[in-house]
C-alpha cells in the first residue's frame, strides 16, 4: 500500500515535469501547440475556457457559468458560489485584453463586501492555473542559462566554489518566455508565422525583451564569442550548452504573484524587489549594478508570464498609482538605468473601504490626484448571494469538510439537497461525543434568512413579500395553486440585491454555537435534545443580531422585522413534510391520471371514448369522483347530481385541456400523439396531486385528532397514523427524533384550527 503511494507520487510530478529542451525545438513545439506560447491574459483566458461551462440559475435566470470557478481540480474545495454573472463580465474582459481590442491599459478590480467569495477567487485562480499548467495544452515555459563552459565563470555564480555541472544551469527569476530571447524583428516573424498557422481568433503576442537577469548572460555569451571571432553569434549564445528551454508549473512566485496584506516594504520593494549589497559586490559589472544581484521576489515579479494579484488593496493603495502604466506600458524599472519588461495580468481585490480611499479628494472635481487611478480601474462588484440552494450550500461547506459543487439535473433534485439534514460528531464538554442533528430545513431555514435580508424590499409587488422573491431568484417562478408565475413577468432591478445583509460568517458561528447549547426538551426515549430544529436557528440568528458588531442597529432591526416571513414559510415546508406523510397511502396510479383526462377531453370535445367492448360516452361520476377525491378541489355541492357547475367546468377547460394543450405542443415531435403523453408529469396535474391538505386528512382519518398528537391514547386512529408518518418521515431525511419534534411543532399550530 505504501508503495502505491508513492508511485502516484511518481506520476503526479512525472506528468508535471518535462525534459528541458533548445530553443529550436521549443519554437517546433509551439507550431504544434500554440497556447504553449500565449502571453499572459491569453493564457489565463485559455486556462478559464479549458475547462468547459455548465448551465445554471441565478437571480431566477439560466446562465452559463465556467466549470474553472466551481474548482474542479480540488474537487471545489476553492470553489465560487454565484456571482456568476461578475465572474463572466471578467472572463469577456480577459478576452477584449487578450485580443488587444481595448482595455489593455485597466486594472481589474475586484469589489464587495467581506465573505462574498473574494479570497475563493483568488485560492481557486491559483488552483486552476496551477492544475492547467501540468496539462499537455497548458505547459509554461520559461529558460535558464549556462555560461560556465565559456571562459569566464563568474558571471552567473553567485559561490566561490566550484559548481556541478548541473548546477550551473541559472532560470530566469521572473518566469521570462523563449521568445524573449530572439532578436525582435526574428520574434515578430516567429509570432506572425505562429499566429497564421494556428487561426486563433485571439493571436499570440510577444512584445517582451528578455529580462536584465537573463539579458546579463545573453550579453556575456554574445562578448565571449564576439572576442572569439566566431560567426552566428546567436547560435553560440542559443546552442544547448549555454540555453535551455524549460517548463514550470505555475504557482505563488512563480508566475503568479500574490502581495498580501500584511507585506511591507518600500514601493519597490514590495513590486519587484530590491538590491543584494552582498551580492553587488560579489557580481562586479564594470562599475554598474548587476541586476543578477537583485531579488526579483516583488509581486510583479513573481506574476510575470501570467497574473498578478494585490489582496487587501486597501492595504497597498499607496502601490497603486505607481501600477498605471503597468498594464499598457508593460514596463518597471529595476534601477534609474536598468528597467524590465513585464507581461502580467494585473488584479486587485479590495472591500468598499477602498472606494473611500478613492474618493476622498472627489469634490476637488477636476483637480482630483486619483482621477487617473480611477480611470483605470476596471470594477466587477461581488454581492453576497441571493439564491436561497447557493447559500444553503455555502452554509453547509462552512461547517463540514465537504467542497464538492452541487450540480443537479432539475430543480426537484437541488430542493432535496436543500431540505436535507446535517448531522455532525461534536465533543461536550465533559469529553464525550455526541452526534448532533441540524434537522430537515434547518440549514435552508438559516441561508434562507440571510438571504432575505440581501434583498430589496423597494421593488416587491403588492401581494408578494421578500420570501417569495427570494423563491423567484432560486427556480425562477412561483406556484401559487396550479398557476405559475415565471420571474419573467415581474420587474426586478437588482441594483441593490446583494449589497448588504447577514454574512454567511454570522450564520455560520451561529448554527456552530448552537452545536453546543444544551436544548432544554426531554423525550422519554427520543434524544430530542440533540436536535437543532429550523425554529432554533431562526431565533438564535435573531437574537444575536444586536450583539454582532457588524451590524448597526438600523441594521438589526430591519433584519429582525424580515424573519417572521422566512418563519412562516419554514412552517409551510415542514407542514407539507408532515402532509406528505400522513398522506403517503392517498398516491394516484398514473393510468387513474390518464383515464381522467381522456374522459375530459371526451367530454369537451362531445365524443366517444374507444374501449375494449366499442365506443363509451366519456364517465361524469368518474370526473366527479376524480376531482372531488384525488384532486379535492371541488365538493358534493360543486355538482347538480354528477353534472359539473360552471366552476367545475371552468376548471376542466382552463386547468385541465388548456394545460394538456400547450405541454404536448411544447413536447411535440414527428412521432407525438396524445397517448403517448404522461399526463401525471403536466405541470398542473403533477402540482394539484402533489398538494395536499388537511381536509383531505380528516376526510380519510375521522377518528383523528391533532391534539393528541404528542402522546396519542393507544390503540387509537391517531397513534395508528401518527406511528405511520414518523416512519415515513425517517424514510425521507428526519431521523426519529427530528421527526417528532417537527410533527409536534406543525401538530399545536394545527390543532388551534382543527374543528
Amino acid at each position: 500500500m505504501r508503495r502505491d503511494y508513492l508511485h502516484a507520487a511518481d506520476e503526479e510530478l512525472d506528468g508535471a515535469y518535462e525534459e528541458p529542451m533548445t530553443l529550436a525545438e521549443y519554437v517546433d513545439a509551439a507550431f504544434e501547440r500554440p497556447s504553449i506560447a500565449s502571453h499572459a491574459s491569453k493564457y489565463l483566458l485559455e486556462a478559464i475556457e479549458s475547462m468547459g461551462t455548465r448551465a445554471v440559475v441565478e437571480e431566477g435566470e439560466e446562465i452559463e457559468r465556467y466549470r474553472f470557478f466551481d474548482d474542479p481540480h480540488n474537487d471545489g474545495e476553492h470553489a465560487i458560489l454565484g456571482n456568476t454573472q461578475v465572474l463572466n463580465g471578467f472572463v469577456d474582459d480577459l478576452r477584449t485584453i487578450a485580443a488587444r481590442r481595448g482595455k489593455g491599459e485597466k486594472i481589474l478590480w475586484f469589489d464587495g463586501p467581506t465573505a462574498t467569495g473574494k479570497s475563493e477567487l483568488k485560492r481557486c485562480l491559483i488552483n486552476g492555473l496551477r492544475e492547467y499548467s501540468k496539462t499537455t495544452e497548458g505547459r509554461r515555459y520559461t529558460v535558464e542559462w549556462n555560461v560556465a563552459n565559456a571562459s569566464d565563470t563568474r558571471g552567473l555564480s553567485y559561490t566561490d566554489s566550484e559548481l556541478e555541472s548541473e548546477d550551473d544551469w541559472y532560470e530566469s527569476p521572473v518566469q521570462a518566455h523563449p521568445l524573449s530571447v530572439f532578436p525582435p524583428e526574428v520574434r515578430r516573424a516567429i509570432v506572425s508565422d505562429l499566429n497564421t498557422e494556428s487561426g486563433d481568433h485571439i493571436p499570440v503576442v510577444a512584445e517582451e525583451a528578455l529580462d536584465p537577469f537573463s539579458r546579463e548572460a545573453y550579453n556575456y555569451l554574445e562578448e565571449q564569442y564576439r572576442r572569439a571571432g566566431k560567426s552566428e553569434l546567436f547560435s553560440k549564445i542559443a546552442d544547448a550548452k549555454h540555453l535551455r528551454v524549460k517548463n514550470y508549473v505555475v504557482d505563488v512566485g512563480k508566475g503568479i504573484g500574490v502581495l498580501h496584506s500584511e507585506d511591507d516594504g518600500s514601493p519597490k520593494e514590495r513590486l519587484v524587489g530590491s538590491w543584494m549589497p552582498g551580492m553587488l559586490r560579489e557580481l562586479d559589472s564594470r562599475g554598474r549594478k548587476n541586476p543578477q544581484a537583485f531579488s526579483y521576489d516583488g509581486v510583479l515579479s513573481q506574476g510575470n508570464g501570467l497574473l498578478t494579484v494585490v489582496e487587501d488593496a486597501t492595504q497597498h493603495s499607496d502601490l497603486l498609482q505607481k501600477l498605471l502604466n503597468v498594464p499598457d506600458e508593460g514596463h518597471v524599472k529595476l534601477d534609474k538605468g536598468i528597467g524590465m519588461d513585464i507581461d502580467t495580468q494585473l488584479l486587485i481585490i479590495s472591500n468598499p473601504d477602498l472606494d473611500v480611499e478613492l474618493d476622498k479628494f472627489a469634490d476637488r472635481n477636476g483637480r482630483d490626484p486619483l482621477k487617473a487611478l480611477k480611470r483605470r480601474l476596471d470594477r466587477h462588484e461581488f454581492r453576497y448571494l441571493t439564491n436561497h440552494s447557493l447559500e444553503t450550500e455555502l452554509v453547509r461547506r462552512e461547517l463540514t469538510n465537504e467542497t464538492s459543487v452541487w450540480e443537479t439535473e432539475s430543480y426537484d433534485e437541488l430542493a432535496e439537497r436543500i431540505r436535507a439534514p446535517l448531522r455532525l460528531d461534536v465533543r461536550d464538554s465533559e469529553g464525550a461525543v455526541r452526534t448532533i442533528e441540524l434537522a430537515p430545513h434547518a440549514l435552508a431555514a438559516a441561508a434562507l434568512y440571510a438571504v432575505v435580508t440581501r434583498l430589496d424590499a423597494e421593488d416587491v409587488p403588492a401581494g408578494l413579500d421578500l420570501v417569495d422573491k427570494a423563491v423567484l431568484f432560486d427556480r425562477g417562478y412561483l406556484q401559487e395553486g396550479d398557476e405559475r408565475r415565471s420571474i419573467d413577468e415581474f420587474d426586478f432591478d437588482h441594483e441593490t440585491d446583494g449589497q448588504h445583509g447577514i454574512p454567511v460568517t454570522f450564520t455560520r458561528d451561529v448554527v456552530a454555537d448552537l452545536l453546543h447549547v444544551e436544548r432544554d426538551r426531554h423525550h422519554p426515549e427520543l434524544p430530542v435534545e440533540t436536535v437543532v430544529t429550523p425554529e432554533d436557528v431562526l431565533d438564535a440568528m435573531a437574537q444575536e443580531l444586536t450583539a454582532a458588531p457588524v451590524f448597526s442597529r438600523a441594521e438589526a432591526t430591519e433584519y429582525e422585522g424580515r424573519l417572521a416571513a422566512v418563519k412562516s414559510h419554514l412552517f409551510e415546508l415542514q407542514e407539507e413534510d408532515v402532509l406528505d406523510a400522513l398522506l403517503a397511502e392517498k398516491g394516484v396510479e398514473e393510468e387513474t391520471v390518464a383515464e381522467y383526462v381522456e374522459h375530459v377531453y371526451a367530454w369537451d370535445a362531445e365524443e366517444q371514448i374507444e374501449t375494449e367492448h366499442g365506443p363509451v360516452d366519456p364517465d361524469p361520476l368518474l370526473m366527479k369522483l376524480f376531482e372531488t377525491e384525488h384532486l379535492g378541489r371541488f365538493r358534493e355541492a360543486d355538482y347538480a347530481g354528477n353534472e359539473p357547475s360552471e366552476a367545475v367546468e371552468e376548471f376542466r377547460h382552463e386547468k385541465v385541456i388548456t394545460a394538456l394543450n400547450r405541454y404536448a405542443w411544447e413536447n411535440r415531435d414527428e412521432e407525438f400523439s396524445v397517448a403517448n403523453v404522461d399526463f401525471a408529469r403536466i405541470p398542473v396535474i403533477q402540482e394539484v396531486l402533489s398538494t395536499h391538505s388537511w381536509t383531505d386528512v380528516k376526510r380519510l382519518f375521522e377518528d383523528f385528532d391533532p391534539r393528541q398528537w404528542e402522546d396519542p391514547p393507544a390503540n387509537t386512529e391517531t397513534a395508528r397514523v401518527k406511528r405511520a408518518t414518523i416512519d415515513y418521515m425517517t424514510d425521507h431525511g428526519y431521523s426519529e427524533a427530528s421527526a417528532e419534534l417537527a410533527s409536534r411543532h406543525v401538530m399545536r399550530e394545527v390543532a388551534y384550527k382543527w374543528d
